[in-house]
């Protein structure tokens, strides 16, 4: 490890603070290049800071108030000199702080959410071993819904919070609050726009609304007149994929247009309704594209309906996508490794609680994955 007075006193003994952060900072770098097994402290931190060790602490692990830019310059210094916490550190620190994360998903009864269910079970379940508590509730596409759901779990306690967010002004201000109280949040399975959140973790939408243009070139002819069924127009993710199947119909494919598109709020009972008044309403219809759930409800219309000219493109490798890709109703689907969306988040707001990191990027995009009948 290298010694802060190696640094100091080239200076002739001056303080990081009378000497300028940039030069320590920059003779660091001198010093520590090629070798191996370097390591920043706290100490040196808190030198190039002009601030306690206690506040280095604090601010690295997310423990009491420090002023917003004093921690900024802190978590700054910190990523300049590559400052790694000890492993073994960490442990023990989760163990005194006994951590506790929220989860709040989409309650829609879609068989999708119940993988990404899973990965936050098994993520929840290794936590359990730093005295990480996870708190978990679902609700339906409502904004008054999830804001209530947000503030209860604020209520108990919450030191972050894993969200896949309603598209309303009321959650933004609510995710901006927690985040400006401490208590970071990041988005799993669908985002949210300007917000304080810290990070997402889902799929790239509108490259799946791309690709899913580009499956309905390859498996129609001629003329396509498309229908699409959504979930709701205040998921983003649905309205994403939305958008990038459309721009890219409308820049390289002139023969696919879309007729019509509905709502079936992720509910198969709903979806099977509209899906037949869609396609009486619009006989020319030709192509489905499902952006979201109720997939069952619209094949089964699709069925109902005698017609054997319809192909269709959805989301997801679920029982029900499977069944109807066997019946050669659904040609393709794109799948988003939903266990990666629940486990993902917790990792990455454990990690930003314990060592005060940010995570390393913004969007943590997971692969975008098509699958046909012959490799389901």
């Amino acid at each position: 490890m290298i010694q802060w007075k190696q640094i100091c006193v080239d200076f002739g003994g001056r303080t990081p603070a009378q000497t300028g952060k940039a030069a320590i900072l920059k003779k660091w770098r001198d010093l520590r290049s090629g070798m191996e097994n370097f390591m920043a402290t706290i100490r040196e931190i808190a030198e190039l800071a002009g601030v306690s060790r206690g506040t280095v602490d604090r601010v690295l692990n997310n423990r009491g108030s420090v002023n917003a830019a004093t921690a900024a310059l802190v978590r700054d210094i910190a990523a300049r000199l590559d400052y790694k916490p000890n492993p073994a550190g960490i442990a023990l620190a989760a163990q005194r702080k006994n951590v506790k994360l929220g989860v709040l998903l989409f309650d829609t009864k879609n068989p999708f959410f119940e993988d990404v269910w899973k990965g936050v079970l098994e993520k929840e379940e290794e936590l359990a071993g730093y005295n990480c508590t996870v708190l978990k509730k679902s609700v339906g596409f409502s904004a008054a819904e999830q804001l209530a759901a947000m503030n209860e779990l604020e209520q108990e306690g919450i030191d972050g919070l894993v969200i896949s967010p309603f598209n309303d002004a009321s959650i933004t201000e609510c995710i901006d609050r927690l985040s400006q109280k401490g208590i970071p949040v990041i988005t799993a399975n669908t985002d949210i726009h300007n917000s304080l959140r810290l990070a997402f973790v889902g799929s790239d939408f509108y490259r799946c609304g791309q690709t899913a243009a580009g499956l309905m070139r390859l498996i129609t002819d001629g003329e396509v007149r498309a229908g699409i069924v959504t979930g709701s127009s205040k998921v983003l993710c649905h309205t994403d994929r939305i958008k990038g199947f459309c721009d890219r119909i409308s820049e390289r494919y002139p023969r696919i247009r879309v007729v019509d598109t509905i709502e079936n709020s992720d509910d198969d009972f709903e979806s099977y309704d509209k899906t037949r008044e869609l396609l009486e309403r619009h006989p020319e219809i030709n192509a489905l594209y499902f952006t979201a759930a109720g997939v069952y409800g619209g094949c089964r219309a699709v069925t109902a309906s005698g017609r054997k000219d319809i192909r269709v493109i959805a989301y997801d490798k679920i029982p029900s996508t499977q069944e109807f890709m066997e019946q050669n109703i659904i040609s393709a689907v794109i799948c988003q490794q939903p266990k990666v969306q629940g486990a993902k988040p917790l990792q990455l707001l454990f990690d930003y609680l314990m060592t005060g990191q940010t995570p390393d990027r913004e969007f943590y995009y997971t692969a975008v994955d098509v699958r046909i009948l012959e490799n389901l």
